[in-house]
Parts: C-alpha cells; structure tokens; sequence
C-alpha cells in the first residue's frame, strides 16, 4: 500500500505527543503488513486514513471474475480493508480490530480503469466499532454499498 496522505498539523511543544501522533504510529504499524498482505496483492492504496474517514483505491485488472467484470470478493476485499483500517485507528495501539460481519451490494459492473473506497463510522463503540463502505468507480458512479463491523481486541499480541 501506497503511504496515507500526510495531513497538515498545527505545531506543538517539542516532546509532546498529540492524539495525531498516536494516529501516525497506530497507521505505521497498521501498514507495515508486508508484500504478503492480501491488499498488496489487490494493488489497494490507501489515500486517506484518518479517524474519521479512510479512503482507497484498487484497480480493477486483475481483480475481475471470468467475465472480465470486477469481482465482488474483490469489492468485499476492498471494503474490509478500508474498514478495519478505520476501525483500528479507532481502537489504538494497544488493540486489534478484526472483521466479525461483512455483507455488499453489487451495484454495477465496472470492466476496467479504478474503484474508490471511502470508510466512515456508522457506530464506534468501546468494543465494536462499525463502518459503511462506498465503492464508485472512476466516474464517481456506485459500484457496491458495504457494511462492516469489527471487533476491538485487547492485548492482541498476547
């Protein structure tokens, strides 16, 4: 995955982390999946990732079906990504999020070019946390609405 798009920040007081820094690492380890991960194999990039909204792109070659149309479980792909990043920036460094419910509509069929996907909050809970996901394609028409939640784990590496 390509790196977030870096957001401009107010200056503060040399030594002081801001909840900000604590995004910035929590997305450094978010991303240093390595060239195993399934995103990197989608070709996804992240564009955006902030608490607030995550945002993303995939291409389309090499993620279709037979048919030469893009694949729904390359959509549903997508949209977990998106959305666990989201969900994990939500839950910190000392927690995981991992993906309990999926589910997309296919909308329309997109042969070539991108899809977009945008991740925001529909509920962000001490233990849950849930997100809709917008896929477009690259004229900005809907490819699938998806809906994701997560668990939020503690302790994950013990």
């Amino acid at each position: 995955m390509s790196e977030p798009t870096p957001c401009p920040r107010e200056p503060h007081p040399q030594g002081e982390q801001t909840a900000a820094d604590a995004a910035d690492q929590e997305m450094a380890r978010v991303f240093s999946a390595g060239p195993g991960a399934l995103s990197v194999r989608m070709g996804i990039e992240v564009t955006e990732a902030t608490v607030d909204r995550v945002a993303a792109t995939m291409p389309v070659e090499g993620n279709t079906q037979p048919y030469g149309l893009l694949h729904g479980g390359a959509s549903v792909v997508l949209a977990e990504t998106v959305g666990s990043i989201a969900a994990a920036l939500h839950a910190g460094p000392d927690r995981a999020a991992v993906g309990v419910d999926i589910n997309a509509t296919h909308h329309r069929a997109v042969r070539e070019g991108s899809v977009h996907a945008v991740a925001t909050p529909v509920h962000r809970g001490r233990t849950t946390a849930t997100y809709e996901i917008i896929i477009t394609d690259d004229a900005g028409k809907r490819v699938c609405s998806s809906r994701l939640t997560c668990s939020l784990l503690n302790n994950p590496r013990a």
